[in-house]
């Protein structure tokens, strides 16, 4: 058995997250919850903190000498471990799920299993298949605005990472920390879910996805650009998602107006990592160079998304463009209705920013439709109908 507290590290170094509410209440609810997310998100670290005043026991598989113990009889030892346990990095052992399932049948209890893992295809393929019915799935993505500390300018917070190790210590050379994750991600995740035979055309993928952040997909392109075919890009594009370093935004399917748009837009969860993949080093010239409203907003789409994630919930969001031309950046289902999102990366407000707005609440026919603009004005302006203007900052 091994004693959680062991593991954790200084408290004054945690920042708090907002899922551990939605932790709290699953775990009144469930036997085993589980917490997915990118490598690097802080699932550890949240964890040994949600832990760290209750005597519980932590296993973690990321020590292959471990693993290699745990595998000769991972039914008595699971068995005999002090409730709640704490099972970190499921990836790397993904049949403990087959495990933990026969405990959970014999023992339903609320709150025993904690299960983490950065690679969503082998651990959500084991949880579907094993802890059906007897699991929440929760993911952790990188950092949210409000989760963080000393919020700079806009052009440094879009210059800047969201990965907790980024963030919160301030000494790191993020160009080398960046290029080691991208090393890291590809040789120990890429190589361990997918046979792919060149990782180097998998990175020359991830930069070109890079550049055409907030972009529609265009796999043909790509195809084209890398000399794979369609089918390929499509997988690997698979695997990006699965491992939370790009979302899709899909076109909505409602039938208000014809649809002249059938491929997703590409975003990706960390505008710092967009960064270093294209080479923008410094904040005056992101906000002057041609980027500047892609990653604005990448960031925007990224902060809903993440905060759909910390309410426990998969993350509904699509985008929407009419026959004639007329786009809504970000469309969000909110209490029977669709909210309209446009996203202007402006100190200040201009009618036509909203007029696509005003399109889609009467197009729509919602009595009582409302609409966002998110942009870089700090100013409460009178807008017309249910238009209310969101400053970045208070995402």
């Amino acid at each position: 058995m091994t004693d959680l507290t062991l593991y954790v590290k200084s408290v004054n170094m945690y920042w708090p997250r907002l899922i551990e509410k939605t932790i709290a209440e699953v775990e009144r609810s469930f036997p085993v919850t589980v917490i997915t997310g990118p490598r690097q998100s802080g699932k550890s670290t949240l964890l040994q903190h949600y832990f760290a005043k209750r005597d519980a026991s932590f296993i973690s598989l990321d020590d292959p000498d471990f693993r290699n113990l745990l595998s000769d009889d991972p039914l008595s030892y699971l068995e005999h471990l002090k409730k709640p346990v704490v099972i970190d990095e499921i990836q790397y052992l993904p049949e403990l799920a087959t495990y933990v399932k026969i405990l959970v049948d014999k023992n339903r209890k609320p709150g025993q299993w904690f299960i983490t893992g950065s690679q969503q295809f082998s651990v959500m393929k084991n949880v579907s298949e094993s802890l059906a019915g007897r699991a929440a799935i929760l993911s952790l993505p990188t950092f949210q605005i409000r989760e963080r500390r000393n919020i700079g300018e806009l052009g440094s917070y879009l210059l800047s990472g969201s990965y907790p190790e980024i963030a919160v210590k301030k000494d790191i050379k993020s160009a080398i920390w960046y290029s080691s994750y991208i090393q890291t991600y590809l040789e120990r995740d890429v190589r361990s879910m997918m046979n792919i035979p060149n990782l180097r055309d998998f990175e020359k993928l991830l930069r070109l996805l890079a550049a055409y952040t907030s972009h529609e997909l265009n796999y043909s392109s790509l195809s084209n650009k890398l000399g794979i075919s369609v089918p390929t890009v499509k997988r690997w594009i698979s695997v990006l998602e699965a491992s939370y370093i790009i979302f899709l935004l899909p076109p909505f399917f409602n039938n208000f107006g014809k649809r002249i748009i059938k491929t997703p837009k590409v975003y990706f969860y960390d505008v710092g990592l967009v960064n270093h993949l294209v080479g923008i080093r410094d904040p005056d010239f992101l906000l002057k160079g041609p980027m500047a409203g892609q990653l604005f907003e990448t960031a925007v789409i990224s902060e809903i998304m993440k905060a759909e994630y910390a309410k426990g919930v998969k993350p509904e969001l699509y985008f929407w463009r009419s026959q004639s031309g007329v786009e809504i950046d970000l469309v969000v289902p909110e209490k029977n209705q669709y909210v309209a999102y446009e996203i202007k990366l402006s100190s200040s407000i201009k009618p036509e920013f909203y007029k696509s707005i005003q399109y889609w609440i009467e197009l729509s026919g919602q009595k009582q439709g409302r609409g966002y603009l998110i942009t870089n004005c700090n100013r409460q302006l009178p807008l017309p109908g249910n238009i209310e203007n969101i400053y970045w900052k208070n995402l």
